[in-house]
């Protein structure tokens, strides 16, 4: 008889899921490394290219099979395995390798994918540090043609058996939506964070979903029965017939809420007192408007304009140009139909390591990132300055720049928005000269030196997810600190409180773009500090909404003051759960 067990790992997808594990085969990344003699190079060289082929092929059929209902983000992902496979570093580098040191073909490979992933291990952003998982799956497609272990798949699944749970050290994408049309109901990973392509690909076809669950592929067996508490991170395997009972009333309990939440779509967003709130999408990518839309979005809170530079192994040397970008502005801009779209620039540092001489390079979450970065490279930044302002001729836009801290910075800022708006009157090139340009609060420095950019600046966004990371010194993605970063830490409330206070003062608008603004849990919190604008992932829109329509500011905002000057952890989260029955 099995023991009932429960693992954790991080929850990036809503909901609960019921069904039998299905396990993935193991990470392919541990092959079999040998020398070969010098008249066996042109056919390990023949081989790879023959296995780089195929998984072309592979990814083409799965592009072109795409059904019509498939969300933006896998298609788009699909794409960047694309580009990340005809990469000189992938499609070249490996041949190369067997060529000058007489490697196999999967040690060659496996070499060139590792040095990759070290130089992404080096970026700070924590969206773009995922990436390096994109890099390992394409290496791990090529990796089973090699060996012939390319079927991921049952060959068939009766419909009437119980959904399956997918259980995997990772999944791609493009693996993940094999499974659309084969009783998937959830997944659960050993790796991965709240930015990994399994967290927004789960979010976006709104499967529970918990990763980070640490040698979860090992621990539950093939058949085992699974739940999935999406809400908590939580996973039960082998759970005893009354704790299956819970869950599947609480279940159906979830899904008839959701129901009621769709009927919201077209209702004004009004607190009880009658305060308009505006609710605002963050986006990847273009097509993701259409979810924007669906969730009733005014519109697009922040686009985060690092999707162009996804997939290139050397952004200093390949960037995309400024009519690449322009097109997916426009597209993003023109989708919206005449609602406001905030793009922010690049937040991203560079994707190789600092210059190991140079002290920031032992610590890259204070060294060259975002506005520093892109100031640092005022070709690339002009590049998409330019590209921005030329899309705001179709509809409005909002310039947002990320991780300023000092005065200079956005003097600086501020004058190459004035170059690049005197080169296109130049060429004649339509812009709106009136865009509104507008900073990310992230870093402390900023929040207590705010005059400085209200002074400065048309509109201000908090992103509370480095705000906090930088307030209490942790990196949430570091598995060791996770524990310590806490939203409602007294410090965290005093600068958020404190920096929507003073912005509604100046009546500078000011909107949260963290993940903050998405959890139904916080929104009383914020509405009591003052907070009138809400930026978040399109699928949590209408439960947001559902809590501004069963706000009374008149409550909230007296009982809010008084979380504020609180500073003791346990009487802070029990006054925040009060705040959802008032």
């Amino acid at each position: 008889m099995t023991t009932s067990f429960t693992l954790h790992g991080i929850p990036v997808s809503r909901g609960i899921a019921i069904g039998r594990a299905h396990l993935l085969a193991p990470a392919a990344l541990d092959v079999q490394h040998y020398l070969i003699g010098e008249d066996q190079v042109e056919a390990e060289v023949s081989r790879l290219q023959c296995a780089l082929a195929a998984v072309r092929t592979e990814l083409q059929t799965i592009w072109n099979d795409l059904p019509k209902d498939a969300p933006a983000e896998l298609g788009a992902f699909i794409d960047v395995h694309a580009l990340i496979l005809s990469d000189p570093m992938i499609a070249d580098m490996p041949l190369d390798i067997i060529r000058t040191r007489y490697y196999n073909a999967e040690w060659a490979l496996v070499t060139q994918i590792e040095e990759l992933s070290a130089q992404f291990e080096e970026i700070e952003d924590a969206y773009l540090r995922e990436r390096k998982a994109d890099i390992q799956q394409v290496g791990e497609r090529v990796l089973k043609q090699l060996t012939g272990s390319a079927n991921l798949l049952p060959k068939n699944v009766d419909g009437d058996a119980p959904h399956m749970i997918v259980v995997s050290h990772d999944i791609s994408p493009a693996d993940m939506l094999q499974f659309r049309d084969r009783s998937f109901s959830g997944f659960i990973t050993d790796v991965g964070g709240q930015n990994s392509h399994t967290a927004i690909v789960a979010r976006s076809l709104d499967i529970p979903a918990t990763v980070g669950v640490s040698f979860a592929s090992t621990l539950i067996d093939q058949g085992d029965w699974i739940i999935i508490d999406g809400d908590a991170g939580v996973v039960v395997v082998d759970p005893a017939p009354i704790v299956l009972d819970q869950y599947r009333e609480k279940q159906a309990r979830q899904l008839r809420d959701r129901k009621k939440l769709g009927k919201l779509k077209k209702m004004p967003s009004v607190t009880i007192d009658g305060t308009p709130v505006t609710l605002l999408a963050n986006i990847e990518f273009p097509d993701d408007c259409v979810h924007a839309l669906e969730g009733g979005a005014h519109g697009i809170g922040l686009f985060r304009s690092e999707f162009l530079f996804m997939g290139r192994t050397a952004p200093a040397t390949r960037l995309p140009s400024e009519e690449e970008q322009f097109q997916s502005y426009k597209q993003a801009v023109i989708a919206m139909k005449g609602r406001p779209v905030t793009i922010r620039t690049l937040d991203i540092g560079s994707d190789k390591p600092i210059d190991e001489d140079e002290q920031t390079s032992l610590n890259p979450a204070l060294g060259l990132r975002a506005i520093r970065y892109c100031l640092a490279e005022p070709q690339m930044f002009m590049t998409q300055l330019r590209a921005i302002l030329r899309a705001s001729a179709f509809g409005p836009i909002k310039l947002l720049i990320p991780m300023l801290s000092h005065a200079f910075e956005i003097d600086q800022t501020m004058a190459m928005i004035e170059q690049a708006k005197a080169q296109l009157r130049a060429e004649k090139i339509k812009f709106d000269a009136a865009i509104p340009i507008g900073a990310m609060i992230e870093i402390p420095a900023a929040a207590l030196a705010l005059p400085m950019f209200i002074k400065r600046l048309d509109f201000l966004s908090l992103g509370t997810n480095d705000l906090i990371q930088y307030t209490l010194a942790i990196d949430r993605v570091d598995h060791e600190v996770a524990h310590l970063y806490n939203p409602l830490h007294p410090a965290v409330l005093y600068l958020l409180s404190t920096t929507i206070a003073m912005a509604a003062k100046a009546e500078v608008p000011i909107s949260v773009c963290g993940e903050m603004a998405g959890d139904t849990r916080m929104t009383r919190l914020l509405l009591g500090m003052g907070l009138r604008e809400f930026s978040m992932h399109p699928a949590q829109l209408l439960a947001v909404k559902n809590e501004i329509l069963n706000s009374d500011l008149t409550m909230l905002e007296p009982a809010t003051r008084k979380i504020v000057r609180t500073f003791e952890p346990k009487a802070i989260a029990e006054a925040v759960e009060r705040l959802q029955v008032l």
